[in-house]
């Protein structure tokens, strides 16, 4: 069933909404990880704490699209109806989490070339911040029209 733009961006508007529980629970747990346990090391602070806080993130954002955003798509729900989401979400995550890391370098390599931010505890946070706007965008593509898709 072909979807009006209209509603494309009603979902797209409320995808933002939604996910800033998993915008909020993504920065906060990378930031204590990159600021606490990684404090200083690179491959701690630019890879392993954004893969936990990614993964936590997208946990908390799936519960939030299956019983909110997208529950009128769900025809049967039930334990197998949500591992079978879930898994699904998770697989798509994956490409989003690699649109997020090679975003998230990219900017650092650039602050780190206009030598912006390089002594401040934020700059991996805010790396992630902004690679997160990519990886944003291609999970809402994915949720709007494969895993969630309308049914005909």
């Amino acid at each position: 069933m072909k979807q009006s733009a209209k509603e494309i961006a009603r979902n797209f508007a409320l995808f933002v909404v939604t996910s800033s529980a998993g915008t909020v629970v993504d920065l906060g747990v990378h930031w204590l990880l990159s600021n606490y346990v990684f404090k200083g090391n690179y491959w701690g602070s630019f890879w392993i704490a954004p893969t936990i806080s990614f993964e936590l993130a997208a946990m908390a954002n799936f519960i939030i699209a299956y019983y909110f955003l997208w529950k009128d798509r769900i025809t049967y729900r039930g334990t197998r109806s949500f591992w079978r989401h879930f898994a699904a979400y998770n697989v798509t995550t994956l490409g989003a989490y690699a649109i997020k890391l090679v975003a998230m370098q990219g900017i650092h390599f650039l602050f780190v070339r206009m030598n912006w931010m390089q002594d401040s505890s934020f700059e991996p946070v805010v790396c992630n911040l902004l690679a997160l706007c990519f990886s944003g965008s291609f999970n809402f593509v994915m949720n709007e029209f494969v895993i969630f898709n309308k049914k005909k």
